[in-house]
């Protein structure tokens, strides 16, 4: 907060009982009118402006939730801290699961796997469903609270963009992210 405030930026503390991030945007969503709330979790240090915009863009006035997606590396498609995403041809979220999906069961090396990254975007209607449903069964199982949504037959839409990043997870996400930043410098 000291930060936030040092600069000017508009911040405030959520509360300490919240299960996952969509609640906290939820809470804020009680205080701040917006046409869309926008939510980069905390373990996403390498976010650039073109997440944000990819987001921003799948927000077409009839989408209530998007996220992103990106083409999973060698190192993603196995890891299960890294959530993999199936969505259908117009964008629409099938299934995300820290399994490595779709199943490659003839193994014809053709699959081509997403990962999910840790963005979204709402609107304030499915911010008060999503806190009004209980926690759901997929959600529980795989700890996924975006599978909340799909549970609940809310289409999260999904843009893909070009820019992956390192979602820390892991002390070895750690070393990852400052071989990244290491190599900006």
């Amino acid at each position: 907060m000291g930060l936030c405030r040092e600069r000017g930026w508009n911040a405030r503390m959520t509360s300490a009982s919240h299960q996952n991030g969509t609640e906290r945007v939820h809470e804020i969503a009680q205080f701040t009118a917006a046409d869309v709330y926008v939510c980069v979790q905390g373990d996403e240090p390498l976010t650039r402006p073109e997440h944000i915009r990819a987001l921003l863009d799948v927000m077409t006035s009839d989408v209530q939730v998007g996220t992103l997606k990106v083409v999973a590396g060698e190192t993603d498609v196995q890891n299960p801290h890294a959530v993999k995403v199936v969505t259908d041809r117009t964008g629409r979220a099938l299934y995300f699961s820290r399994a490595t999906i779709p199943f490659d069961r003839d193994l014809t090396q053709k699959a081509i796997y997403y990962k999910h990254l840790g963005f979204y975007a709402y609107r304030k209607q499915a911010l008060d469903r999503f806190v009004s449903w209980p926690e759901a069964t997929l959600e529980r199982i795989e700890r996924l609270e975006q599978l909340r949504f799909l549970e609940n037959n809310v289409p999260i839409y999904v843009a893909e963009t070009a820019y992956d990043t390192v979602g820390v997870d892991t002390e070895e996400d750690v070393k990852r992210v400052e071989a990244v930043l290491g190599g900006k410098r």
